[in-house]
């Protein structure tokens, strides 16, 4: 009889044990929280999106010539990387 009340005693604990360790911990539950709080708080303006006017600020040959430099930035890039790896040695 005792031996019967010792393994339905440790198996309930076992349960126990199981079913607390499936609950979410606090770091699931508030994961990603920091990282929304942050985007919102880096917005400067929420409602900019409503805003259709047209942005004001560079003029025509100002905002052409940063165009042309972000595409020419590209053309320099096509050039195909040069790797040395020296395995070690005296190199003589």
């Amino acid at each position: 009889m005792t031996k019967t009340i010792a393994i339905v005693v440790s198996l309930s604990f076992a349960a126990a044990s199981l079913i607390s360790c499936a609950a979410p911990t606090r770091v699931e539950t508030d994961y990603g929280t920091s990282y929304k709080l942050q985007k919102f708080n880096q917005t400067a303006n929420p409602a900019a999106e409503k805003n259709l006017a047209p942005v004001q600020g560079l003029d025509s040959q100002a905002s052409n010539g940063a165009v042309t430099k972000y595409h020419k930035e590209f053309e320099k890039a096509d050039k195909a990387p040069t790797y040395i790896f020296n395995m070690g040695g005296s190199g003589k």
